[in-house]
């Protein structure tokens, strides 16, 4: 304890938050990032048909048409149609929650407790400098000892938001949960499903699949074949062929669902025998913009995928 550690230097995204982390009178300084990403996704610009050029949107009063600096833009609370509560910045701002500045741990609960339907998006927590890292490890040794998930508050985006932590290597893992009110039941939705009496038959039959079809999770064997399919779009366009549409693909309706299921065991057995060793999952390109080819080339997606972007090849969100 007390040992001096270098000081963390991230590369990639700011810190969401900065703050402190707090086991009752344990606390250390500690820095939350994002752990997840969709910048590198396809994402396309609005574009004037005629013209070519993109698509600028303003911000104008409703009822002048007007455009308005965002200087003079404030929030607003609408108690009824024309009417509202205007609320500052600086208002916002003198509500001192604890939770704006601290990760106060409240209690712990087990994996199994926590509803899915809860859960919204994972982020990375740290310890923030040089300072800290001995009371940070104390921490997440006892949440990892105790084999529970610790569940505290967070401000972020000026909302406050539960947050449950667990330990992933050296560090944490906290995923912001939601409210009960921001979870709609299910009931509403399930409420009209017939009761069907599954046959052992068929169950047995059911499990026969599943059990043909059981795996590791592993999420590196997974691509995104609407992605890809975008990337194979781009460089069609760019290499300027024509684009057919394809047949899409038509529901059959079962009519004997046990011979269906029969059929289906049939099926998922024959690949089995004729299996090839499994090709080692291909890892994801740093970026999607390195599979996209240059205009005059005509290698698959796939060989490009080594290539750089063509100059001039841009991205941007609309």
């Amino acid at each position: 304890m007390g040992e001096q550690f270098p000081e963390f230097r991230v590369h990639g995204p700011r810190a969401n938050w900065k703050g402190f982390l707090r086991l009752s009178l344990v606390t250390c300084p500690v820095a939350l990032y994002p752990a997840t990403s969709e910048s590198e996704k396809i994402s396309f610009d609005q574009l004037n048909r005629q013209t070519g050029h993109r698509i600028k949107y303003l911000k104008v009063d409703a009822d002048t048409g007007d455009e308005v600096q965002n200087e003079d833009i404030v929030k607003g609370y609408q108690l009824e149609k024309d009417q509202f509560i205007e609320v500052t910045k600086e208002e916002l701002e003198e509500i001192a929650l604890e939770s704006t500045r601290t990760i106060e741990i409240d209690e712990f609960v087990d994996r199994t407790d926590i509803d899915p339907r809860y859960l919204i998006r994972p982020y990375y927590l740290r310890p923030d400098g040089k300072v800290g890292h001995d009371a940070f490890a104390v921490i997440r040794e006892t949440i990892r000892e105790m084999d529970k998930i610790a569940i505290g508050r967070v401000v972020l985006t000026n909302r406050e938001h539960i947050i449950a932590l667990e330990p992933m290597d050296k560090g944490l893992v906290g995923t912001l949960l939601r409210y009960p009110y921001e979870v709609r039941s299910e009931a509403e939705y399930f409420d009209e499903i017939q009761d069907v009496k599954v046959t052992k038959d068929m169950l047995e039959l059911a499990k026969h699949i599943v059990n043909q079809k059981a795996g590791r999770f592993d999420p590196e064997k997974f691509e995104d074949h609407y992605e890809a399919a975008l990337v194979e779009l781009i460089n069609q366009k760019r290499a300027g062929k024509v684009i057919h549409p394809k047949e899409r693909p038509k529901g059959e309706n079962v009519v004997d669902l046990l011979e269906a299921l029969r059929q289906s065991v049939g099926r998922e057995a024959a690949p089995a025998k004729a299996a090839k060793p499994a090709k080692k999952p291909r890892k994801p390109a740093a970026g999607q913009k390195e599979m996209l080819m240059p205009i005059a080339g005509k290698k698959p997606v796939k060989e490009a995928a080594a290539k750089k972007p063509a100059a001039g090849a841009r991205r941007k969100s609309a």
